[in-house]
Parts: C-alpha cells; sequence; structure tokens
C-alpha cells in the first residue's frame, strides 16, 4: 500500500506540488504591481487554497465524481450526458457539444503546457545557487521533458516509481 500511494504521489500530485515553483514568481511579478508583502503572500496564499479547494469540491466532488456514462467520465463523457436531454439541432445541443470542445480543448492546453512551465520554473531555481547553468536552464529543461516523455510511454506505474520520491521529498520540503 505504501509503495502505491507512493507511486500516486508521483504520478497524481507532481502537477498541484508544483504550481508553488511558478505561481508565487508570476504573482509578485514586476508586471502585476503586486509589492512583496506580509498581506499580500498571505493573500496569494489564500487565493490559492481557495482555489483549489472549491475546484475540488465543487467540480469533483459535487459535479464530475456524479457524471457516470456508462462508466466513463471526463468533459466528453459529461458532454454526452447533457445531450442526452436535447434532441437533434437544438440550441441547447450545440451549446453542449461547444462547451464540451472548448473543455476538451482547455484539458489538452493544460496537459501541454504544464509539464513544460513546471519543468522550467524548477530548473530556473539553478541560477539562485549560481548563474554560470543560465546558458544551459533551456537545454536541461528539454532534456528533462524528452526523458519524461519517453518513460511516460512505457506506463503511469513506471513514472510514478521514478517521481514519487521526488514528489515526497518536494512535499517534505516546502510542508
Amino acid at each position: 500500500m505504501a509503495a502505491l500511494s507512493l507511486g500516486a504521489l508521483g504520478v497524481v500530485y507532481g502537477d498541484i506540488g508544483t504550481s508553488p515553483l511558478y505561481a508565487f514568481q508570476t504573482a509578485f511579478s514586476p508586471d502585476h504591481g503586486v509589492p512583496y508583502s506580509a498581506d499580500n503572500i498571505l493573500g496569494v496564499l489564500s487565493l490559492i487554497f481557495w482555489a483549489l479547494t472549491l475546484i475540488v469540491l465543487v467540480k469533483y466532488v459535487l459535479l464530475v465524481l456524479r457524471a457516470d456514462n456508462d462508466g466513463e467520465g471526463g468533459i466528453l463523457a459529461l458532454m454526452a450526458l447533457v445531450m442526452r436531454r436535447y434532441a437533434k439541432g437544438t440550441r441547447g445541443r450545440t451549446a453542449a457539444i461547444t462547451i464540451g470542445l472548448v473543455g476538451a480543448s482547455m484539458f489538452y492546453g493544460d496537459s501541454v503546457i504544464t509539464p513544460a512551465i513546471s519543468v522550467l520554473s524548477a530548473i530556473e531555481g539553478i541560477s539562485v545557487a549560481t548563474p554560470i547553468f543560465n546558458d544551459w536552464i533551456v537545454p536541461i529543461t528539454a532534456g528533462i521533458l524528452v526523458g519524461l516523455f519517453v518513460v511516460q510511454k512505457h506506463g503511469t506505474a513506471l513514472v510514478g516509481r521514478f517521481f514519487g520520491p521526488i514528489m515526497l521529498l518536494w512535499f517534505t520540503a516546502i510542508g
């Protein structure tokens, strides 16, 4: 059970766990005009906490987990369930298809950009220790991403075995 939990930690929570790497950097960017202060840091933490809590509670627990399309789930299964209520050619059916496709597009877009941003943000931390590697940040990031996608084709069990301990160490460090 411990090995399975550690694997799930690496696969499932890798995305959420790396978000602090770039969330604070973006929130306090000079472009946004939010200065560093104790109140602003707590405010950003509060926004992150409540956004994650409400998304998980409302979207997943109250909506997605109840949407069962013959054992299938996700945005397209939810769209299929909604479409059953509307006859062909109606505005409701067209709206359901449009919303479903936009939601699926956002999911795919997030799936593409999140690994790149997470890995790049993590590797940019090297420049804090020493600026010697600044020219190598993008090549190192690209190498890690290529390695990740090569390993990923062999299944999530291998990814979980590799990233589980890393994520456990990360959560211990930030927690």
